[in-house]
């Protein structure tokens, strides 16, 4: 496999149908913000990128192993945290006042978890290849960028819902946080180890 190939694996693991898990946590990571903050949302974005990055390359290098059942049942749970925790900003006022730099390492925490669902799957794509530094890189950078368009779509979403179509914030973030809420809870009990 070329790099191109890894850089593809990773926009297909954020892109793809199979990786509805993912997008209901970018989707509940995304809910409180808006169009004008996406500075700090792409920072956002990159710290779970970072967490996910470092148990991939961990498990790549066979520093590392997981219990498959049991990372199965903490990615929906990371989601169910998430949303539960987006919930507690329905009052517009606490948003503004809100700690972001808890979600840097709530974002950071998470992705170690989501990473080491993928850490089996790229241990064995990577087995095949001599090099394991640029194919994780690229592996990483189309993850980031497939993360980077569904935020973007999220935040044009807000925009025009929220701030053109005058729909009242808090129903945006309830919607962005119910949903996900709901199907990750619905998957982790299906998952309980």
């Amino acid at each position: 496999m070329n790099d191109i190939n890894y850089f593809e694996e990773g926009w297909f693991h954020i892109m793809s149908l199979d990786a509805l898990d993912h997008q209901l946590f970018i989707i509940s990571l995304a809910a409180l913000f808006l169009l004008k903050d996406w500075r700090r949302v792409l920072v956002l974005v990159t710290a779970f990128t970072i967490g996910h990055s470092l148990t991939l390359a961990l498990s790549a290098y066979d520093i590392i192993r997981f219990s498959t059942a049991w990372v199965e049942f903490l990615i929906p749970i990371t989601i169910v945290i998430t949303a539960l925790y987006d919930l507690t900003y329905i009052n517009l006022s606490k948003i503004e006042k809100r700690n972001i730099n808890f979600n840097y390492i709530i974002a950071l925490s998470f992705g170690l978890i989501h990473g080491m669902g993928f850490a089996n799957s790229i241990r064995m794509m990577l087995a095949s290849d001599q090099r394991i530094g640029m194919p994780l890189l690229s592996f990483n950078l189309g993850l980031e960028a497939g993360q980077i368009v569904l935020i973007l779509l999220i935040l044009l979403a807000a925009q025009l819902i929220v701030v053109n179509m005058k729909i009242p914030r808090k129903y945006w973030i309830i919607l962005l946080s119910v949903i996900p809420l709901v199907l990750s809870f619905k998957m982790a009990l299906e998952r309980i180890p």
